[in-house]
């Protein structure tokens, strides 16, 4: 996996991020537009953030799975799907999206003009379909007022979570990435006695330390989003969550954004936020938030975007139409945190 470069999966956590859903429009010319700019993707970048070298401007670009199929054919990731609705208690939905770019930055006018321009590169190609604007809410914090993304995996331990290796080695440095959008009922929220707040999280309000797993209650979200494997070892995803809001309209959320090396440690969270671990002790924090998109893609190295339209030509016209069915997998997925550092596409 050494001569294969990664996307910027685990670059730094900054103050302002555009997460960016768009649709790619029927017809070859569409998918041609989309394959010609991937080349240029790491190009529109360093332009853009040639003009502020210390915003630590980054974007991020992911596939949906039937995106995959229209533009690039086989052979695909090994466990790209769309992203499975879960219906428990509350209702994790899935919406639709073909491309994603995750753009962050330390100031926002620096995403914005790498938005646009990407928009504007596009053009017919793509129609958005939902665009959030997040920031840094104080130290780190989401709107309902804990810190997110405190058990981030950092160093080596990023890189081990989030990037594909040897076990789908034509895919290597990738990553997949599964997005929702949570607006929180902030009136019913802060109406909750701060210490059964803390409960529901399972840390501490003001000081951010994690409650003692004696005290912990068992639907606390930390305790749910708590994954191990069959050897009793952590499974961990790379979360860069981030808070927004549009106070004309009273909508205010958290926009969860997940990377991990294969979407099902993603999905299992979810589950168990959603269904409950067992069924029926599912997350109290969506009693408060509801999850209103979903959506899961993979996140290609740099290496094969640069490659497109050379190595990646793209699949024949009728492509889409014969090409496999979506591989199955678990349900769907969710949690609440942050980001660090990787290599960035250049």
């Amino acid at each position: 996996m050494s001569s294969v470069q990664s996307q910027a999966v685990s670059a730094g956590l900054t103050s302002a991020a555009i997460f960016l859903v768009v649709r790619v429009n029927e017809g070859r010319e569409s998918c041609d537009a989309v394959r010609d700019f991937c080349a240029d993707a790491a190009a529109f970048r360093r332009a853009v953030g040639f003009r502020d070298s210390t915003a630590q401007l980054s974007c991020v670009i992911g596939f949906g799975s039937d995106a995959w199929d229209r533009l690039f054919g086989a052979p695909r990731p090994r466990e790209l799907h769309p992203f499975r609705e879960i219906r428990g208690v509350h209702h994790a939905v899935s919406t639709p999206g073909d491309i994603l770019f995750h753009i962050r930055a330390s100031r926002m006018d620096m995403c914005f003009e790498l938005a646009a321009q990407i928009i504007d590169r596009l053009g017919d190609a793509v129609s958005v379909v939902d665009e959030v604007h997040g920031f840094k809410y104080f130290d780190d914090r989401d709107l309902l007022g804990f810190v997110d993304g405190t058990e981030n995996p950092e160093g080596d331990d990023a890189v081990a979570a989030t990037l594909i290796g040897g076990e789908d080695a034509a895919f290597a440095g990738g990553s997949y990435v599964i997005v929702q959008k949570y607006l929180h009922d902030l009136g019913k929220w802060n109406a909750v006695p701060v210490e059964m707040q803390e409960k529901m999280i399972g840390r501490t309000k003001l000081s951010d330390i994690e409650q003692k797993d004696a005290e912990k209650a068992p639907y606390a979200h930390n305790v749910l989003t708590s994954i191990v494997d069959e050897n009793g070892n952590e499974l961990e995803i790379l979360r860069d969550n981030m808070p927004f809001g549009d106070i004309g309209s009273g909508e205010f959320g958290t926009y969860f954004i997940g990377y991990a090396k294969s979407p099902s440690t993603t999905e299992k969270m979810l589950e168990n936020m959603f269904v409950g671990s067992p069924p029926g002790n599912y997350d109290r924090l969506l009693d408060f938030s509801r999850a209103v998109t979903g959506t899961l893609f993979f996140v290609p190295s740099a290496t094969f975007l640069d490659n497109v339209g050379a190595e990646n030509p793209g699949p024949a016209p009728d492509a889409a139409a014969s090409s496999p069915p979506s591989s199955p997998s678990a349900n769907g997925s969710l949690a609440i945190g942050s980001l660090k550092q990787g290599d960035d596409h250049e």
